[in-house]
C-alpha cells in the first residue's frame, strides 16, 4: 500500500491553509532503468479529491510532469478545528490511497 498521505494547516483568523503531501513516484515513462537500459514504465497520480466533512473542496487532474511526492496548497475558508478532511488520490495503474484527517486548533 502506498505511504500515507501527510496533511498539514495553518490558519489566519477564518482562512484554512491546507498543505497536502502525497508521497508517490511519479514516474513520467521517460526515464531509462540504468542497469537493463529499458523505459522505467509510466506511474502517475491521475486524480485527487479533497473533501471537508463529506463536501468536495479542490478536484484535481494530473499528468507525468509533476514531481516526486506532489505538494500542494490550497486556502479553504468556513472550516474549524475538529472539521473532517479526506484526501482520495487515484494513479494510473488504478492503485489509490484515501487518507482522513481532523484539522487542528489554531
Amino acid at each position: 500500500m502506498p505511504e500515507a498521505i501527510k496533511l498539514r494547516t495553518s490558519w489566519q483568523e477564518d482562512i484554512a491553509e491546507i498543505r497536502l503531501m502525497m508521497p508517490h513516484p511519479m514516474e513520467t515513462g521517460q526515464r531509462k532503468d540504468l542497469e537493463s537500459g529499458k523505459p522505467v514504465a509510466a506511474h502517475f497520480i491521475e486524480t485527487f479529491i479533497v473533501s471537508a466533512n463529506g463536501q468536495e473542496l479542490v478536484r484535481g487532474q494530473l499528468n507525468t510532469s509533476i514531481a516526486r511526492n506532489p505538494l500542494f496548497s490550497f486556502y479553504a475558508r468556513g472550516l474549524k478545528a475538529g472539521d473532517r478532511i479526506e484526501v482520495i488520490w487515484t494513479d494510473n495503474r488504478s492503485e489509490a490511497r484515501r487518507d482522513q484527517f481532523t484539522l487542528a486548533g489554531r
